[in-house]
């Protein structure tokens, strides 16, 4: 199955869009804070019971160490398959440090 990934990078935020579809259904943003080692976020759009998007945001938030959006719309909820998609995102990271 074909998946888009779309990167938007801006001075100090990274936006995300994960999907097989073009518009955003599930939008959360995560991003670091000096009070608590785990990422602050929130669900912005969508339905705030699929927490993809919120826990996707606060994983690369806190690799980044940088403000994240993440729209995540896959159809597919294999966690084997979403493990794929994130270790591929991680592996772009690295190979490519100047695009996040």
């Amino acid at each position: 199955m074909p998946t888009d990934f779309l990167i938007i990078k801006h001075l100090l935020c990274r936006a995300k869009h994960h999907s097989t579809a073009s518009h955003l259904r599930n939008l959360a943003v995560a991003m670091c804070s000096r009070y608590d080692s785990i990422p602050v976020s929130t669900h912005l759009l969508g339905d705030a019971s699929d927490t993809s998007s919120t826990g996707l945001a606060q994983r690369l938030a806190r690799k980044t160490n940088k403000q994240v959006f993440v729209s995540y719309n896959l159809q597919n909820t294999d966690s084997n398959f979403a493990l794929l998609m994130e270790n591929r995102i991680m592996e772009e990271m690295e190979a490519f440090p100047e695009k996040f």
